[in-house]
């Protein structure tokens, strides 16, 4: 690539209008160029778009079914970049998401490009490599440092990408007719793995391509995380194994899937989250969607058309300074007012926010487009170090600095 390819953003958003306007704001502030934005969404959606007074400059499309594989197939379709990329909106992306993501794409035989997702608190990795089988099920990757890896399917493992932190070549994913709307919810990017696999195609990890990945509250699943509906997944897995798996296997992987929601369930019911009489429910919901999903037909898969409109290339907001601003919890309104201010003129911002306690950080992108770290100067971040490290000031300061910086400038 001697020029920068042009990278299309997909956002499908349904039932969290109020996650949108946030995820948005990240995607406004993104140092590559050039790239648009396209959100596919429901009437709720498309009213909170319009509400970030963006409305102009992405493309949006209506579609108001519960079929997130449809919906991402209508967002290809208007898609007029090189590149498709996907992000959930309940996500952000660190600001240097797309220089890095596209250096996967640096291979020819690449495909597809995945990079990590960080969870809740902001700094624990919530997926990093993956690999997936036939059956369904995905066992962890072990990379060799941060750089970008091409990594060839072997044995039958596809290479898996992440929903919420991936992209592919446009051209690659028409043709091969994009997401199979069979799957409404649940294994949708990863039966997309498998086909690639099949098709002899390359996928490409990249570490430094993060995204923040809220796993916010849907009609699925609650604030606190336990699922309120199985079927789905139920439904999803069913059509997975009549498309990858021999159908000797299919019970055992059917019970294997039983006794693991099953125990998730329980200890979801232990910890509060849900009644007693829910775990039979769901349970019941599982049962169901598995019955359907054995009885949904092949989904015809035509090729993608070309976008029928011009690639829109969207202006971020960013001009590519940084500030890092670091201080004491205790005076924290005078440091997040000056925050608010360097945000507001462009620059990338990253503040810091130190308690004299040992307290574990966490991170955040807020509303005034900082992204805050606070927690205790003798905390630990990453939750593999030490509870407690004594350090000065400004050590720590240049260390939680030093974790960042790649993820956020685009070096490295």
């Amino acid at each position: 690539m001697s020029e920068a390819p042009t990278v299309s953003i997909v956002v499908v958003s349904r039932g969290r209008p109020e996650r949108l306007p946030i995820c948005l704001l990240g995607l406004s502030r993104l140092l590559y160029a050039p790239y648009e934005i396209v959100v596919v969404a429901e009437p709720a959606g498309l009213a909170a778009v319009q509400a970030t007074g963006l409305a102009d400059e992405v493309k949006l499309v209506a579609y108001d079914e519960a079929n997130i594989s449809a919906a991402r197939n209508r967002g290809i379709a208007e898609a007029a970049g090189d590149i498709v990329a996907f992000v959930d909106d309940d996500a952000v992306p660190e600001p240097a998401w797309l220089n890095h993501l596209i250096q996967g794409f640096l291979w020819p035989e690449a495909a597809a490009v995945g990079g990590f997702v960080r969870g809740r608190n902001g700094i624990s990795y919530q997926w990093a490599a993956r690999s997936v089988d036939h059956s369904g099920a995905a066992q962890p990757l072990t990379l060799p440092g941060t750089a970008p890896v091409l990594l060839t399917p072997s044995g039958g493992r596809a290479i898996k990408t992440e929903g919420t932190n991936m992209a592919f070549r446009r051209s690659v994913l028409a043709e091969i007719g994009g997401f199979d709307p069979a799957f409404r919810f649940y294994l949708d990017e990863t039966d997309l793995n498998m086909r690639l696999m099949l098709a002899g195609h390359s996928t490409a990890i990249v570490p430094l391509a993060e995204v923040h990945h809220a796993y916010a509250e849907s009609p699925r699943r609650a604030r606190h995380r336990a699922p309120l509906d199985l079927f789905d997944v139920g439904a999803s897995t069913a059509v997975f194994l009549a498309k990858h798996c021999p159908a000797s296997e299919h019970a055992t992987v059917l019970d294997r899937l039983r006794q693991t929601q099953r125990q998730a369930l329980l200890a979801y019911m232990v910890d509060g989250r849900i009644e007693p009489r829910d775990v039979a429910r769901l349970m019941d919901g599982l049962e169901k969607g598995i019955a359907d999903g054995r009885a949904r037909p092949a989904s015809p898969m035509p090729p993608i058309p070309h976008a029928p409109h011009w690639f829109l290339p969207f202006d971020s907001r960013v001009d590519g300074r940084h500030r890092e601003i670091g201080g004491r919890h205790l005076f924290r309104r005078r440091h997040r007012a000056a925050a608010r201010q360097a945000a507001a003129q462009g620059e990338i911002v990253s503040l810091y926010l130190f308690s004299r306690t040992g307290l574990a950080h966490k991170l955040r992108f807020t509303p005034d487009a900082v992204w805050e770290q606070r927690g205790g100067l003798w905390g630990r971040s990453e939750r593999d170090q030490r509870l407690f490290h004594l350090t000065t000031f400004s050590r720590r300061l240049k260390r939680e600095i030093a974790r960042n910086v790649h993820q956020r400038l685009g070096t490295g």
